[in-house]
């Protein structure tokens, strides 16, 4: 089962990106308000891992900073894996791949 926890900062989340440089970290971002995203969020919950978790309706400004930063463009639902600072998976909607991002976690 996934440990799911809310990034409820930008300091959070640039920590976060710096602790990507030591294993891959996995971002989530969720719509309370989506079926799709609803969806998503239980196939995501059945990975073995930590799960960051950001909620758009709460997390708006995280959510904006996430797209500056990796420079992809904003969805939800929307995962990232990221390693070393960098994108190594990126998906949206049901292009999410709870197979593929364990493929990237170590």
């Amino acid at each position: 089962m996934a440990d799911f926890k809310e990034i409820e900062n930008l300091d959070e989340l640039t920590k976060l990106l710096e602790a990507s440089s030591a294993e891959p970290v996995v971002i989530f971002k969720h719509s309370n308000t989506c079926g799709i995203s609803a969806d998503l969020y239980e196939q995501v919950s059945s990975l073995d891992s930590v799960i960051n978790l950001v909620t758009v309706q709460i997390g708006r400004g995280i959510s904006n900073e996430i797209e500056s930063r990796l420079g992809i463009r904003h969805a939800s639902p929307q995962a990232f894996v990221i390693e070393d600072g960098k994108v190594i998976y990126s998906a949206s909607h049901y292009a999410i791949s709870p197979t593929e991002i364990q493929k990237y976690l170590k």
